[in-house]
């Protein structure tokens, strides 16, 4: 029952964010100046608490940046990733840069304790990207959808209630028909897929099918722009975006892999002519 109980506390912070526009975040924007970026990350007490972390000011915990899709629209250039330790995901992160990579800003604020992952825009105004919480299980899977190319996102989540799952393909057919796969299982465990479909661009799915095996979308074009990628850079510690430049691939923006660590605050040491005495004097 405390398990639970927690399961059901964790997903609440994650589950508060969805079904509602969020505005960008009012960060500085990050300056690609051809060296890796720096995801901005502050670790608090809060969320050290949330994700069960046993971080110290002594063994601070590392913090790291994994990207996952890359989509671009023009000069428009979409990100999807999380920011971990190395036990648990702790946000989620969306980065978006309006001049071809030149400035990145967050469009969407990050969700607690959630990853992104897959992305797809329709046309230059209607877009996707799936997503889950992450901790401590996968589960309450969501869309993030745009219907401006980007300048706002709304979560959307794909059921009424909590539920463990992730979605691990989707692909939307027109601006309002899309399909889905949600699987069912949990970490190291074999499960079930599901397909789902929705008719008014993701405000409710209904299932279609149920399979012991994952379940596989018909597709008609390519998941992602052939022209774009991800890849992680040993060398530099960063994951790179490039662009197809003929037979190769020309680099565009990096961002860090490492980008801080979690700790506790300090408490501040007063001195002993600063510490409060007894109105009654020394004894």
């Amino acid at each position: 029952m405390a398990l639970a109980a927690c399961f059901v506390c964790l997903a609440g912070v994650a589950v508060a964010q969805l079904d509602k526009p969020a505005p960008p975040l009012d960060n500085p924007p990050l300056l690609n100046n051809g060296k890796p970026m720096i995801v901005d990350y502050h670790c608090g007490e809060e969320d050290i608490r949330l994700a069960g972390l046993t971080c110290t000011i002594d063994d601070p915990c590392p913090v790291f940046l994994e990207l996952a899709s890359v989509e671009a629209l023009g000069n428009r250039i979409f990100v999807t990733g999380n920011i971990h330790s190395s036990s648990t995901t702790l946000d989620s992160v969306l980065l978006s840069s309006d001049d071809a990579g030149k400035t990145w800003r967050e469009p969407f604020e990050r969700m607690h304790l959630a990853g992104l992952d897959r992305i797809q825009f329709m046309d230059f105004e209607n877009g996707w990207v799936s997503g889950e919480v992450q901790h401590p299980l996968p589960r309450d899977p969501f869309l993030l959808a745009t219907t401006d190319g980007g300048k706002t996102w709304r979560a959307r989540p794909i059921f009424a209630d909590q539920q463990f799952g992730s979605i691990v393909d989707f692909r939307f057919t027109s601006r309002t028909s899309g399909y889905l796969v949600i699987y069912r299982g949990r970490t190291g465990e074999s499960g079930s897929s599901e397909l789902y479909e929705t008719l008014n661009a993701g405000d409710s799915w209904m299932l279609r099918q149920t399979s012991d095996r994952l379940i596989e979308l018909m597709r008609h074009s390519p998941t992602a722009d052939a022209d774009w990628r991800l890849r992680a850079d040993a060398a530099s510690k960063s994951y790179r975006i490039e662009r197809r430049a003929g037979a190769g691939w020309r680099g565009i923006a990096a961002f860090s892999v490492s980008i801080g660590t979690c700790k506790p605050p300090e408490i501040p040491v007063l001195p002993v002519d600063a510490m409060p005495v007894s109105p009654q004097g020394p004894r």
